[in-house]
């Protein structure tokens, strides 16, 4: 394990029962690297009073009870209290394993009612629907923080060639297991949901499982690599996990 630095943050509280410990606002590996590594270290070491620890993108969400950590002192409030142990166990470094980030295959059928979007992201990034497949399923996909719905993974390392904007109208309903784009980021919807990003497959794969242990199938960290495959294929796979 080696020392990491983690460079400049600040907290501020968020409500009366939330902390935010923020890092460089910017979405980058090294500074998410660091927000995982804060998560881990207060998750592995709790601190009284502590209810849950959310790692987002650039940010550690700290949700914790007042009444759990105020003092004698009335006059110190219980988010100041939290923010010097928070601030002290910072300043005491931060381990984090050198450990190769797990890899998880997510077979994809593209395009056609599963990826509605697809031949309009190929007209606007100048580019075939077959050349679009082979530059997302070629992209360096990581997992930077699950969020909007259970299970829903926000990812980086999409090609530059495939960034384009959100959809102007966002649609009412967007089936579960789509794959879509948006900006410099990919994301499967886990369940079906509104949502604005450009629909360009499906996986038959389930996101989210709340009987399951864990009931998400993939974590912040995990790298995915996205394998295309046929509507019978699709099909097949779906019927198999029924």
């Amino acid at each position: 394990m080696n020392q990491r630095s983690l460079q400049a943050w600040s907290i501020r509280p968020m409500g009366d029962r939330c902390l935010i410990v923020a890092f460089e606002a910017r979405v980058d590996p090294a500074i998410n690297a660091r927000v995982r590594a804060v998560a881990d270290t207060l998750l592995k070491h709790p601190i009284e009073g502590v209810v849950d620890v959310v790692p987002a993108f650039t940010t550690v969400a700290i949700h914790y009870r007042p009444e759990a950590v105020a003092t004698a002192d009335a006059a110190e409030m219980p988010h100041r209290r939290l923010s010097a142990i928070v601030e002290e166990r910072l300043l005491r470094g931060v381990m984090r394993e050198d450990r190769a980030s797990r890899v998880v295959e997510v077979p994809v059928c593209y395009g056609g009612e599963f990826g509605p979007d697809l031949d309009e992201i190929a007209a606007l990034c100048g580019l075939t629907a077959k050349e679009v497949v082979e530059r997302h399923t070629a992209s360096p996909h990581r997992v930077y923080m699950l969020g909007f719905a259970p299970g829903f993974p926000y990812l980086g390392g999409l090609d530059p060639r495939l960034e384009v904007p959100r959809r102007a109208t966002p649609r009412t309903k967007v089936p579960a297991g789509s794959v879509a784009i948006a900006r410099d980021q990919s994301c499967i919807y886990a369940l079906e949901t509104p949502g604005g990003w450009n629909v360009i497959g499906r996986t038959p794969v389930r996101l989210f499982a709340p009987n399951n242990d864990p009931p998400c199938l993939l974590a912040a960290g995990d790298d995915v690599r996205f394998v295309p495959i046929s509507r019978e294929a699709f099909e097949a796979k779906r019927e198999a996990r029924v």
